[in-house]
């Protein structure tokens, strides 16, 4: 079982897509991710890195719905963080429900939108503390409504502290997050154009370029860069051919620190 000092850790990235086939062809060359299947009740694949699965796959239960990367949060007790999370204005997606031999988990979307599963696992689980290896994911961004709403919920939920912050001018504040020392990711307001409010995970490779080339021989699309960021990093993001959004992270000397 998660203890408290767990709590707040992304430890499972799950991609719901239109063609899990497809899809694990794809992602493979792109981000170096082996695959494995899962021993379960239920047919699931897992990527892994190095041998170590670090999240998996599976067909979108809703075929109308569009494909998307689903993060997995670690907290000590799902239902009371779920009980939580609605009084502070989220909805539940998902109900919280059991994973055999693996955990508890329940799929939430934030008061601004934004999707995000609650997961307590059985054991301590995937998700390391230490700086990312190739092929783990390495930032976690939010572009959302109302970014100090966000943090606020976030804050309540997991505990995440404020690290440093960045402004971009008419574009406001790029709010970072940590835990425990450790800076996650990032935080905006995202601009009108925008649509929803939206997670996107940074999957860390050692040439973006060179993964560039790779997504678009796959059959995916370049949203936005390649482009530098602060300190040196180089980011990309991209769409999957199924349209799942991700994005790509080399590093320079640290990525918005």
């Amino acid at each position: 079982m998660t203890d408290a000092k767990s709590r707040g850790r992304f430890v499972w990235f799950e991609l719901m897509t239109s063609d899990p086939k497809a899809a694990a062809a794809f992602y493979s060359p792109v981000t170096g991710w082996g695959t494995a299947a899962w021993d379960g009740p239920m047919p699931y694949t897992m990527w892994t890195v190095n041998g170590v699965p670090i999240g998996g796959l599976m067909q979108l239960p809703d075929a109308s719905a569009p494909p998307f990367w689903l993060a997995h949060i670690s907290t000590p007790n799902v239902d009371e963080t779920v009980t939580q999370a609605i009084a502070l204005g989220a909805r539940v997606l998902a109900p919280a429900a059991d994973i055999p031999t693996i955990g508890r988990f329940a799929v939430l979307a934030d008061p601004q939108g934004a999707t995000f599963a609650a997961f307590t696992p059985h054991s301590a689980g995937p998700g390391g503390e230490g700086e990312p290896a190739l092929g783990e994911f390495s930032w976690h961004e939010l572009a959302t409504h109302d970014a100090p709403a966000a943090f606020r919920f976030y804050e309540r939920l997991f505990a995440w502290e404020k690290t440093s912050a960045m402004d971009m001018g008419p574009m406001g504040t790029y709010q970072m997050y940590g835990r425990n020392g450790v800076v996650l990711g990032g935080m905006f307001t995202k601009p009108p154009e925008m649509p929803v409010s939206s997670w996107v995970y940074y999957v860390l490779v050692d040439n973006v370029e060179n993964a560039v080339e790779k997504v678009m021989k796959g059959g995916g699309q370049i949203v936005h860069g390649p482009m530098d960021v602060p300190g040196g990093d180089r980011v990309a993001q991209c769409l999957d051919p199924q349209g799942a959004l991700f994005a790509l992270h080399a590093k320079g000397h640290g990525i918005h620190r």
